[in-house]
């Protein structure tokens, strides 16, 4: 289901796989804690690879791979979150390499998050409002901060 635009841009020989019942929110008021951007999907280099399980839910998420981000199957992103595998200046040394993320099955992105390159969030896991990840984070667990850190342990669902 799509609200709103959705912008998919497809590098010529990347690939974008989608699962079934998933639900891009791009309008503002579609969310009630308010989405300020369109929901976005990129590929940018032809190695590229999103690829994203059933049942997911997105409000005003941008997703740019330059190598592989892979999601799994009920993944919440709340509104305004950010999950990318690159520091986009590919053409900056200071820039480092690209690496691929995974979030794993039944993980919920609070408002405000952003995944950073080369992190794996392990299922069951809560990302609290306003976190950037910069590390893995294990499975079963709730994490939050700049960095992003675990805060407790969930009992397993």
């Amino acid at each position: 289901m799509f609200v709103g635009q959705t912008f998919i841009f497809k590098q010529k020989n990347s690939s974008i796989i989608l699962g079934n019942n998933l639900t891009f929110r791009s309008y503002p008021n579609s969310n009630l804690i308010g989405i300020n951007r369109n929901c976005s999907l990129s590929t940018l280099t032809k190695e590229a690879e999103i690829i994203i399980g059933d049942d997911c839910g997105f409000s005003g998420t941008v997703i740019g791979s330059f190598i592989r981000i892979e999601l799994g199957k009920n993944v919440r992103c709340g509104a305004n979150t950010l999950i990318t595998d690159s520091d986009w200046h590919t053409d900056d040394v200071r820039a480092g390499i690209s690496k691929p993320i995974k979030i794993e099955n039944n993980v919920w992105l609070g408002e405000g998050v952003k995944v950073l390159k080369g992190v794996t969030i392990g299922e069951n896991s809560v990302i609290g409002a306003g976190s950037i990840v910069t590390t893995n984070i294990p499975a079963n667990v709730v994490a939050a901060g700049n960095p992003c850190k675990v805060i407790k342990s969930l009992v397993k669902l």
